[in-house]
């Protein structure tokens, strides 16, 4: 009986193992898991374009590192110079660029990590609790993006100056500590990506309502909070229209000192502003690479459904 058993269960063994491989076989091969191998228009065409992205950073880092004169007089040079680090020496010059990107930073961070903390416990609410006006306070929250921010420039400016923060890092981060669309963003993801099964099996469980957002809806909303995040960080970080107005020269942003950069008595240098520009773009260069996996996965997450 032995021996006819041990066949049997040696074959069972092999079909088993083999399931898996067949299953992922049928996956590569068709249906819902079917992968497809671009030909070489289609490489072509991603090369292209990736060049195409590529060739405005790489002319600024070529327009950097030129002279002003060498810029502006045909034929244009394509090929990077040796003038960078005296155009360089000149911004550090002209203005503080080490404080305005240390203010940058400063604001671009606080600004991205509060957004993405109100907006991720907002989306929450609106998406997944049962209040009363819970609709109409949404429907108010995304009308306010539809005023134009010059209007709210003149009382804002009086505002910040009886408070006495012109000229003060605080009066450009206090008024974005929180957006419409962020918060109008992330709703919409986690109207979708949490189950309100987890929500309420938590509660069953006696989770309070700060453990259900830091175990369960925090792990689920990271991916949009990164791509929340990176895009407050940008807007912010390239902001000037109200920072111009609010701070000064002694206590810039980096969008604030560009505006005092390569200005001569009669011309301006324009290899130095573009200088100027290139160590602007760097930190969100840096920003993009540390996140660019949760910033790709959260544009991505669900385009592809099974």
């Amino acid at each position: 009986m032995a021996q006819l058993t041990e066949p049997v269960r040696s074959s069972g063994a092999r079909h088993s193992s083999a399931a898996p491989r067949r299953a992922r076989r049928r996956l590569r091969v068709g249906g819902a898991g079917k992968q497809q191998n671009g030909g070489p228009i289609a490489y072509a065409f991603l090369i292209i374009a990736t060049l195409v992205s590529l060739f405005p950073l790489y002319w600024t880092v070529v327009a950097a590192s030129h002279t002003d004169t060498d810029i502006v007089t045909p034929p244009t040079p394509l090929l990077p110079g040796s003038h960078l680090i005296d155009n360089l020496k000149i911004v550090w010059d002209q203005v503080d660029m080490t404080t305005a990107l240390i203010n940058s930073t400063i604001v671009a961070g606080t600004v991205a990590f509060s957004t993405v903390l109100f907006a991720t416990l907002a989306g929450f609410a609106f998406a997944k609790l049962e209040f009363r006006g819970r609709n109409a306070l949404l429907t108010v929250v995304v009308a306010t993006m539809t005023v134009p921010p010059q209007l709210t420039v003149i009382p804002l400016y009086q505002i910040i100056t009886k408070a006495g923060w012109v000229g003060h890092l605080q009066s450009v981060i206090l008024p974005s500590l929180v957006a419409a669309f962020g918060v109008f963003f992330m709703r919409q993801f986690l109207a979708e990506a949490l189950p309100i099964e987890l929500v309420e099996a938590a509660r069953v469980d006696g989770a309070h309502s700060l453990r259900i957002i830091w175990h369960v809806v925090f792990p689920i909303a990271r991916p949009a909070m990164a791509v929340l995040g990176m895009l407050v960080f940008v807007q912010s970080w390239n902001d000037f229209f109200w920072p111009f107005i609010a701070l000064s020269q002694q206590n810039p942003t980096v969008q604030v000192a560009l505006a005092g950069v390569g200005a001569g008595n009669h011309s301006i240098d324009h290899a130095v502003v573009v200088c100027a520009a290139l160590v602007s773009t760097l930190p969100l260069l840096l920003v993009f690479a540390v996140l660019g996996r949760q910033i790709v996965s959260g544009i991505t997450a669900g385009a592809v459904k099974s």
